[in-house]
């Protein structure tokens, strides 16, 4: 696998998504700024893969400050949290891997600066190692849910290019491939900004496991084919009552899996719930730029100019519409959360 995202040479270096899967592209980042605009621009893109991307860009961050006193060190390492921590608003992944920065940082009050960076370095570069780590563990539980012989859907990436390598729901596909099973993938293509279709498309032929691409409206005609076996998605946030915030059409698809009788299943690291969220209703979602939707790769007019365009770019799919939820510790159904959490 291609890695995402990694520190070399003083730099963090990001497979710029946003080329795929015309160019396969690196970006350096030599600075936190840049780090962010990448997240921004979706240069790099998928809940964990934002996480560890900004845990690394707060080591990056905090290699380039001069002071060597502990408060003003402390000072300058929070303002890098808050601008990129202010990239985007949904992926929660993003706001935990910088609460853990910040924790290491406070742990370390009273150290020499010099450790200090050090360590903030190492904590980026743990945080990395586990995100893989637990998408393989991830990845095992939930390939015992797909028999051999069966049909996937997914909806956008949630494939090793949204991770740090191995992937969530595209990890549970993976590992079952692994495992020997003959199975098969429907991707959605992803509107607007065709994930689906760039990248889930491209990771699965580049793993060789056969792999179809359909239109977002497609999957409802699939489904009533008997074509489409179960569902496997990512997250971006999951509510303590269950609720799952994911890219936008996600739940169009749990409701269709639903009315056809099919399990529709979510693949998300623990770091993914949010606790602190009762509900799907209080999870704020991104507005993302209309010319995503008027326009292709926004060089390519599909609509005329001038016209208003609503563009969120996620969906909440409720607790009672999900199957099950899949996680590095197993799997639960979505309304098990708290007993999971606090048993």
């Amino acid at each position: 696998m291609v890695p995402t995202v990694e520190w070399k040479q003083g730099a963090v270096r990001l497979l710029d998504q946003s080329k795929l899967p015309g160019a396969v592209e690196f970006l350096d980042c030599p600075d936190y700024h840049t780090v962010a605009d990448a997240i921004r621009t979706l240069k790099v893109r998928g809940a964990p893969a934002i996480g560890v991307t900004a845990a690394m860009g707060v080591a990056l961050g905090a290699q380039s400050i001069s002071s060597t006193d502990y408060p003003t060190f402390s000072r300058a390492a929070l303002k890098i949290c808050d601008e990129l921590a202010n990239t985007r608003p949904t992926a929660v992944n993003l706001f935990w891997a910088i609460e853990r920065m910040k924790q290491k940082l406070e742990s370390l009050r009273g150290e020499p600066v010099l450790a200090i960076k050090r360590a903030l370095l190492s904590e980026s570069q743990a945080i990395l190692e586990e995100d893989i780590a637990l998408c393989r563990t991830m990845g095992r539980h939930g390939a015992e849910l797909i028999r051999d012989g069966d049909t996937v859907l997914t909806h956008c990436n949630a494939g090793s290019l949204a991770t740090a390598g191995y992937g969530t729901a595209l990890g549970v596909i993976r590992a079952a491939w692994e495992q020997g099973k003959k199975i098969n993938v429907i991707a959605d293509e992803t509107r607007p900004v065709l994930q689906g279709a760039r990248l889930t498309v491209w990771e699965l032929m580049q793993d060789q496991i056969p792999v179809t691409l359909i239109t977002d409206n497609m999957a409802g005609s699939l489904m009533r084919q008997g074509k489409i076996h179960l569902c496997v998605v990512g997250a971006d946030r999951i509510a303590a009552n269950g609720d799952v915030a994911n890219k936008i059409g996600t739940y169009s698809v749990a409701v269709l899996a639903k009315a056809h009788n099919i399990p529709f299943y979510v693949a998300a690291p623990y770091s993914t719930i949010d606790l602190n969220t009762k509900s799907g209703d209080a999870i704020p979602i991104e507005q993302r730029n209309p010319i995503e939707v008027t326009t292709i790769h926004g060089s390519h007019p599909v609509a005329p100019t001038g016209v208003s365009v609503y563009n969120p770019a996620f969906d909440v799919t409720p607790a009672e519409l999900i199957t099950g939820i899949i996680t590095e510790r197993g799997i639960f159904k979505p309304q098990e959360i708290l007993e999971q959490f606090l048993g």
